[in-house]
């Protein structure tokens, strides 16, 4: 199977996983979350650079709150709070 087959697969059952209700949302998205960034190698490395970047900005729009989230936890920061 390429990479690109396996990354629209990919994208199904993180559009299936985004139909769960909330509290069952989190273990199936924490596997998604794992498995993107080795997906989106291999499809880099395979088929260029072009395809790895419409990858990155799908990966990066789907989940941007829980790597916002992850982001402001490395850097010390309390997630819960708002920006001002």
């Amino acid at each position: 199977m390429t990479p690109l087959v396996l990354g629209a697969l990919w994208v199904l059952a993180a559009t299936a996983t985004a139909l769960l209700p909330l509290r069952r949302q989190r273990v199936p998205g924490l596997g998604l979350l794992i498995c993107a960034p080795v997906l989106l190698i291999w499809i880099g490395m395979t088929h260029g650079w072009i395809w790895l970047a419409f990858g990155v900005f799908a990966f990066i729009s789907m989940f941007r709150r829980p790597l916002r989230y992850f982001a402001l936890r490395a850097l010390g920061r309390d997630p819960a709070q708002r920006p001002q």
